[in-house]
């Protein structure tokens, strides 16, 4: 089952979902190419992409590889605050591991803007915007205090969404 307080589109829903369906998908495609475009990092391939143990400062990091969470990670800032991190590959997050918030950090400001997939391992959580250029798997009971948008698919299994 799927805890979702949003909305779920599929392309086999009845009118007018279809037509929803596209709007969001076009949406979530000029969001990806914006997160994309961003130019001038603070960080350029910070720790090789492991980010595991790490507390990150609000800004612009960019990997021309994947990026891995093996241990917990820590965003820390105001509540204006944002982050973007730019991945041209995978993002994986290891079972049970968290990306944390401190100060006053808000979901709603973090966009991970990714060009493979995200796999989120079981009993994991992540906080912000995921965006795929391909797909998002959230295995058991791994959560998100975000959104999901991806272009391809979003597999789901037994998991939380809650709107940041």
């Amino acid at each position: 089952s799927v805890v979702a307080p949003g909305k779920i589109y599929a392309a086999d829903y009845t009118s007018p979902t279809p037509s929803n369906l596209t709007t969001a998908v076009l949406a979530m495609e000029a969001a990806y190419n914006d997160a994309a475009a961003r130019t001038n990092p603070d960080e350029l391939n910070l720790s090789g992409g492991n980010l595991g143990g790490l507390t990150l400062a609000p800004g612009l990091y960019t990997w021309g590889s994947g990026v891995t969470i093996p241990t917990d990670v820590t965003l820390s800032g105001g509540a204006n605050d944002v982050w973007i991190f730019q991945i041209s590959n995978d993002l994986d997050v290891s079972t049970g591991k968290q990306v944390l918030l401190s100060g006053n950090a808000q979901a709603k400001n973090i966009y991970w803007q990714v060009a493979g997939q995200v796999v989120m391992h079981a009993n994991a959580h992540v906080a912000g915007i995921l965006l795929s250029k391909t797909q998002v798997t959230l295995q058991t009971s791994a959560t998100l205090t975000g959104r999901i948008y991806a272009q391809a698919l979003i597999a789901l299994d037994n998991n939380a969404i809650t709107a940041p």
